[in-house]
């Protein structure tokens, strides 16, 4: 992390998803300037042209080792949205059992692994008394309906976990916790309650495993699932059948999902809290544009009229619902402007359908291009998505879920609606989400269990694409970091042309053609500085985001040479 003068450069930002390099100037101790660069370029898109569509959605998951289920699920939506295919209930319940339960292990991930040590001192963790530690557990407040004390909150756990610490320290080895910012001005937690986090830490890991198990049982495979299909799923349902989806699986998904989500009730939501409480000034820091955007999921029908979730679009503080993935204004109010990324194209600023990956590379140049991500706008204005936009657009609609939930995290926090758009208010609102999700993912379920009394239907095939026919479509989904999109052109038969315009390339993207930041970079700015060596405020408010570059950039060479040789013995 070189810092030259009044300049830091952090290259890469690590524990996230991808390649990400930060610069920022810094005058009178705070943030004057900043550049957000994502260092690797996306090619899956030139390889999709000439493929059957039908195919799209095996290939294109692979855009991200984490993101997998999000950009299998739009793909085969923007292939169903271009040929008209019906999807029957049955199949959208099983994909959003997928894609909510795919989106809790992503936020439990995020915020324990990702990003909880850029506030949790695991150092001065050694430190604590484990029964204090374990009091201060049993008193955070949650939002379990069972009332019973989290075993693990005990003081024997308590102890144990420091035992596992200062076994762990002795070793002398401490692989990627050697380089932690340990120690920092403004590490503010008690080592008890860094204690009680790092105890946490440990149980999280199991949790996110059950959940992506339950999503390995619908997908057959996790990451990359393998049951998709356009018209449906592949996943026979029979809850007779051993050679099925049956009842006994059935009830192993819901056992996985009642204890990740009495995790997610009584583990995560306590500790967002308590962490958020310890930092509250961080509710002021880290705003970037008020202008929001979350479309509408988790369908509920196959005619795609009612969803689980509310989606909408706010400008200068004005809300617009976004009833269906139809709304030509949520189609057409999306282009992507590349003034500053390195891509050749014929204009700046194009739609996705004409938007093109052909690379120009060149220094990396903070007055010119600097940067493998294009700069997304809605209706030319810069726009935020992600679990705060999707938590604010379900708020302003109206839905009483999402207004409970929001009331109740802001009340413990001690903070007002506005105050969301921050660093500290971005973790909230992905744990607000994770609340969501949960409720989703068990709303789902019931459906589709009562749904199959009746009716086990689980596709409606597609057959042979007309070649004398040119086909356009959109696929959406709400991914874990916002609003995720694929868009497609069929002719001939095959992909003419495919662009994916994903959450992170909507928030880590650079200046535009009339120079305004994009989200990351506006976050930075006036960001408190407070030891230029340890740049600790900049991870924080870029973790807040958090950062999945490998979906908005991926490598490749244009030229075609070996880029990296791994021998496997």
């Amino acid at each position: 992390m070189p810092v030259n003068g009044n300049r830091i450069t952090v290259d890469p930002i690590t524990r996230i998803e991808g390649h990400l390099r930060i610069d920022v100037e810094v005058e009178g101790g705070k943030v004057t300037n900043s550049w957000s660069s994502a260092q690797a370029f996306r090619g899956i898109e030139t390889i999709m042209r000439g493929k059957d569509p039908r195919s799209a959605w095996a290939m294109t998951q692979r855009f991200c080792g984490v993101c997998t289920t999000t950009h299998a699920l739009c793909s085969i939506r923007c292939v169903e949205d271009a040929l008209n295919a019906p999807v029957p209930v049955n199949a959208h319940m099983l994909r959003n059992l997928v894609s909510t339960m795919q989106s809790l292990q992503d936020h439990i991930v995020h915020f324990y692994h990702l990003s909880a040590l850029d506030w949790v001192d695991i150092v001065s963790a050694l430190d604590a008394d484990p029964a204090k530690a374990g009091k201060i557990a049993e008193s955070l407040a949650d939002f379990s309906p069972s009332g019973k004390p989290w075993a693990a909150n005990s003081i024997n756990a308590m102890k144990n976990a420091k035992d596992r610490l200062a076994a762990f320290v002795g070793t002398k080895n401490l692989g990627i916790y050697g380089t932690g910012y340990w120690g920092h001005k403004d590490m503010r937690l008690t080592p008890e309650i860094n204690l009680l986090a790092f105890a946490h830490y440990l149980e999280a890991l199991e949790y996110q495993r059950k959940i992506a198990e339950a999503v390995a049982i619908i997908g057959s495979k996790n990451p990359h699932i393998q049951n998709l299909t356009v018209g449906g799923v592949s996943t026979a349902i029979n809850f007779d059948s051993m050679a099925a989806l049956n009842m006994e699986r059935i009830q192993w998904i819901k056992k996985l999902l009642d204890e990740t989500a009495e995790f997610v009730r009584r583990v995560y939501i306590p500790d967002v809290i308590a962490i958020a409480s310890a930092y509250k000034d961080w509710f002021d820091l880290g705003k970037c544009s008020d202008n929001y955007i979350a479309v509408p999921d988790v369908p509920m029908n196959t005619e795609l009229t009612e969803f689980g979730l509310k989606g909408g679009v706010i400008m200068g503080g004005k809300f617009r619902e976004i009833k269906t993935w139809k709304d030509s204004f949520l189609r057409d109010g999306i282009k992507e402007n590349t003034t500053h990324a390195w891509y050749k194209n014929s204009q700046d600023t194009l739609h996705p359908y004409e938007g093109d990956q052909v690379p120009a590379y060149n220094d990396w140049n903070p007055d010119g291009k600097y940067s493998w991500a294009k700069a997304p706008r809605f209706e030319d204005q810069v726009t935020q998505t992600g679990p705060i936009a999707q938590v604010l657009a379900g708020y302003m609609a109206g839905d009483p879920v999402v207004k409970k939930y929001v009331d109740f995290v802001a009340a413990k926090a001690g903070v007002k609606l506005p105050q969301l758009n921050s660093v500290m208010g971005r973790h909230a609102a992905r744990a607000i989400r994770a609340l969501l999700m949960v409720d989703q993912a068990y709303i789902c379920l019931d459906k589709l269990i009562d749904n199959c009394k009746t009716d086990q239907t689980y596709v409606n095939y597609v057959g042979e694409i007309d070649k004398t026919k040119e086909y356009i479509g959109v696929g959406f989904n709400e991914a874990p970091r916002g609003m995720l999109s694929h868009w497609i052109k069929i002719k001939n038969g095959v992909i003419e042309n495919y662009s994916a315009v994903v959450p992170s390339t909507w928030t880590s993207g650079p200046r535009d053609d009339k120079g305004r930041q994009g989200p990351y970079e506006e976050s930075l700015m006036n960001l408190p500085i407070a030891e230029m060596d340890k740049p600790l405020e900049v991870i924080r408010s870029i973790h807040s985001f958090d950062p999945c570059i490998a979906c908005a950039v991926h490598t490749v060479d244009p030229e075609g040479k070996e880029i990296v040789n791994v021998k496997i013995r």
